[in-house]
């Protein structure tokens, strides 16, 4: 039976406070970032809307200037290199159009928008709408001003062909390691006469010298497309299929990748259709049987403390995305893999709010 008295406790302590009265030192902390002294929010549907409802900073691309960013968001909207359905080019925008991501990562316990400096800086402007290869070169020259900037890069495509540019930048002066969740390989050689499409960029990166195929991992592989992956098998990169993961567990799935990537600076690239296409529709190229949004999450979560040098979420194509799921999972996921930032080694947090 509820006692009187401990009614009596709570209406006393809970009943005229406001919503931004909170009593645990640790959540009063957060609250104070987020919440007026009279319990006000800011609606999340007002205003222009930015990844992760982080500041906007415009940067010019030519001459850009961070200042102090540790990390900028960017978009690529860019989906010359799809192989199937198009549409990638917006997603950078529908992500920036979900709502309500964050701002406090529960399991990971901290405030990426405020523990980092970190702000959207905009999309990557083409040079053109038609050229694959011009577009890259415009990806990898402004990923590369990051770099030298000592800026983080966390990108949101596009096309999952705009991480061998990235890659490019980023692994210049020595390979990085990767963690890779998506359903495909993307180790695939030229198509149509091109080597620059989207089911290839890993396998270009490797042969590029900027990625080290013994510290990758690839996880959710599935589908039709197994038999032209060969060079992720002979190049040394550990391949997780999607079917192997209910076995497996995600505890032990977090130690192989562990495992794989080491202390080494390791990117993460995550395409949407890693997950079961009932939660991501909105994709060029879905495949049933991926895995599950509490099985990405738990997972990127367990990657806490590796020394994160860069990113991107890719492959969101709204127009097939009736529901907006799609978006929202590759918003969180963005957010889980800004939340990873804090505790890089490489990156670093402020001190807190």
């Amino acid at each position: 039976m509820f006692d009187a008295d401990e009614l009596a406790r709570l209406r006393a302590k809970y009943g005229d406070a406001s919503g931004g009265v909170i009593h645990d030192p640790e959540r009063a902390r957060i609250a104070a970032a987020f919440i007026d002294p009279d319990g006000t929010r800011a609606a999340p549907y007002i205003g222009v809307p930015t990844f992760l409802a982080a500041p906007h900073r415009p940067i010019d691309q030519v001459a850009p200037d961070f200042g102090d960013l540790q990390v900028a968001l960017y978009g690529v909207p860019m989906d010359l290199g799809v192989t199937n359905r198009p549409g990638a080019r917006f997603g950078p925008r529908a992500v920036r159009t979900i709502e309500r991501i964050g701002p406090y990562e529960h399991f990971l316990k901290c405030m990426p928008t405020k523990d980092l400096r970190v702000a959207d800086v905009g999309d990557i402007v083409f040079r053109s709408r038609y050229s694959l290869e011009m577009c890259h070169q415009d990806i990898e020259a402004y990923v590369a001003r990051m770099v030298a900037a000592g800026v983080v890069p966390l990108g949101v495509g596009g096309d999952h062909s705009v991480s061998l540019p990235i890659l490019k930048a980023l692994g210049k002066d020595r390979p990085v390691a990767l963690i890779h969740l998506d359903a495909h390989c993307d180790t695939g050689g030229p198509f149509d006469f091109s080597k620059f499409h989207h089911g290839g960029p890993f396998r270009e990166a490797v042969l590029e010298g900027v990625v080290d195929p013994s510290k990758t991992i690839q996880i959710g592989i599935r589908g039709a497309s197994e038999y032209i992956w060969e060079f992720s098998y002979d190049s040394g990169m550990t391949v997780v299929h999607a079917e192997e993961v209910p076995a497996l567990g995600i505890p032990a799935l977090i130690e192989k990748a562990r495992d794989v990537v080491g202390d080494a600076p390791v990117y993460v690239s995550f395409d949407v259709d890693c997950l079961d296409a009932v939660f991501a529709p909105g994709t060029g190229t879905p495949e049933v049987g991926g895995l599950t949004t509490r099985e990405v999450l738990e997972f990127l979560r367990g990657l806490k403390g590796l020394n994160l040098v860069g990113g991107d979420v890719v492959e969101v194509a709204p127009q097939y995305d009736a529901t907006t799921n799609t978006a929202h999972a590759a918003a969180q996921v963005l957010f889980e893999i800004l939340s990873l930032m804090v505790f890089s080694p490489s990156i670093g947090a402020k001190p807190a709010v």
